[in-house]
């Protein structure tokens, strides 16, 4: 089938399974529709054939068992899928977020830059309009105020007036578009300077928050709710870690257990700590930038007040550029302020994707199946088996590296997200966190790590055995994909895997490095 006419058999089976679930009530995006598909072909248990065209038929089933999974809303699984998509289309990197920022925020501006520098005002009323578009520009610039405040706008006048008299305009309006565009900028930084240096000593300021202050008090409460919890999402996996172990040792039990899908349970939990994780990581950064921008406030201030101390008059080129230096800094702490609200924000959207523990397993439920169970956390696990480390003298042909002799140790990017790949690939799923001290093995250029010595040894004898039965797991369960990081193990499965990526856009989240993403919605 040509990629177009493919490309079209897609779409409309996206659209036939999301109107089959609106019908039901139940509304689907796209992305995650198309995710679901992908998923649903791969799983083997579904006998879809890959390399053939779809028929009919296999159209007809493919719907029929994409809406039975979007409908079914006590699956974990299903939760995990959705939680995947939801982050990948809300998180970018802490990077891209601020280009987008200001992006958004150029072209916001755009056409009140326009009407300043296509202007060719004439009369005194007609510049005096003018002079107040150049306000109402640096005020939309800065974000210091409204320009419908009229406190505001005297102050922002009045601050103007000061470097750029209303007499100067004549000279501006000669001047051409892009030169216009510059001086615009140049005068906004340098009025927010005075502005923010007014507000200081306590002669001005009107209108503008006191982010400092602020972010002082939203970066520790932002990052203890999410320590907060990433400590009960730990200690609710560790739970189902135990069960899943205790369940490899007795097949009979894990039977029994099947209806509560334990195992469903704990990926739809590691994904969700995962998550927490990164965006923890950048509320991290966000309060290292924040702490070493409250230095460089103090210190450009403390600057000013000595330039300017008991003078009458102070020469611009020394004024000037702590002026622009502080406008810029400020625009920093905005944007760090608009990051922790975006990072918070998209902690809480995460929460609604864990509906489904409290209806499988009550209070009641998880103790009853936790007797006489020993609960480790993943720190226990790896201290239990530090010092039982990979003897380099057992394997001539394997290379081994140890944080003792491998440089940039802890930033090697490992598989399997530091998942012990063998314990995976030899149990019905279970995923124990890796040991990177027992020794990483290097194999075809990727790394690997291994809860015991025991589970390296019996890896290395043959990786491409265990390799190829944890890529088997993940295809009937999807959700693996993006929790292992299997991505590109998955890209040459499906002949129409690119359409199908063209709706479910690939990670964006950034690789797990030790120690110790997503079709996208």
């Amino acid at each position: 089938m040509p990629p177009t006419q493919a490309e079209s058999v897609i779409k409309n089976i996206i659209r036939e399974i999301g109107q089959e679930c609106a019908s039901h009530g139940e509304i689907v995006s796209e992305t995650l529709v198309a995710f679901m598909v992908k998923a649903v072909v791969l799983d083997p248990s579904n006998g879809f054939n890959i390399d053939r065209t779809l028929v009919k038929t296999d159209v007809q089933k493919l719907v029929k068992l994409c809406v039975t999974r979007l409908l079914d809303s006590k699956n974990p699984s299903l939760d995990t899928i959705k939680m995947q998509v939801y982050f990948d289309m809300n998180y970018t990197s802490r990077e891209d977020f601020l280009e987008e920022h200001h992006r958004v925020l150029e072209s916001r501006l755009s056409s009140v830059s326009r009407e300043i520098t296509d202007n060719r005002a004439s009369t005194r009323e007609e510049l005096e309009s003018l002079y107040q578009k150049i306000v109402s520009y640096m005020l939309l610039r800065s974000g210091l105020g409204s320009p419908t405040d009229i406190k505001i706008v005297r102050e922002t006048t009045a601050a103007l007036q000061s470097v750029f008299p209303q007499a100067e305009l004549g000279t501006f309006l000669t001047l051409s578009k892009m030169d216009k565009e510059c001086q615009l900028k140049e005068l906004t930084t340098i009025v927010t300077g005075i502005r923010l240096f007014n507000r200081d000593c306590g002669k001005g300021g009107e209108g503008i928050d006191d982010l400092p202050a602020i972010l002082h008090e939203a970066i520790p409460a932002t990052t203890q709710y999410i320590d907060s919890q990433l400590q009960n999402t730990q200690d609710q996996l560790y739970h189902y870690t135990a069960i899943l172990e205790k369940v490899t040792k007795n097949p009979l039990m894990g039977k029994e257990l099947q209806q509560y899908m334990i195992k469903e349970a704990l990926y739809n939990m590691r994904q969700y700590e995962i998550f927490l994780q990164i965006i923890l990581s950048d509320v991290i950064s966000c309060a290292q930038e924040v702490e070493m921008m409250m230095k460089q406030l103090a210190a450009q201030l403390e600057q000013l007040k000595m330039t300017i101390r008991s003078k009458t008059a102070v020469p611009t080129s020394q004024v000037f550029p702590i002026f622009i230096a502080l406008a810029n800094l400020w625009t920093s702490f905005q944007d760090e302020t608009v990051l922790i609200s975006i990072l918070s924000n998209l902690t809480t959207h995460l929460e609604p994707f864990l509906g489904a523990h409290e209806v499988l397993f009550p209070e009641k439920i998880m103790q009853g199946l936790l007797d006489d169970m020993t609960v480790k956390t993943d720190a226990s696990r790896i201290k239990e088996h530090m010092e039982y480390k990979v003897h380099l003298s057992d394997f001539k042909k394997l290379e081994w590296l140890f944080p003792e002799t491998t440089e940039n140790f802890d930033k090697l990017l490992i598989q399997y997200r530091g998942f012990c790949g063998y314990t995976f690939a030899t149990t019905d799923g279970l995923l124990l966190p890796g040991n990177p001290t027992i020794g990483i093995l290097k194999h075809k250029e990727k790394y690997y790590t291994f809860n015991t010595r025991d589970a390296a040894y019996s890896f290395a004898e043959n990786p491409e055995k265990y390799i190829d039965l944890i890529k088997e797991k993940a295809k009937k369960h999807a959700e693996l994909i993006q929790l292992l990081e299997l991505h590109q193990q998955f890209e040459t499965l499906i002949p129409y895997s690119q359409i199908l990526r063209s709706e479910a856009k690939p990670v964006r989240a950034p690789g797990r490095k030790l120690p110790a993403t997503i079709p996208g919605s």
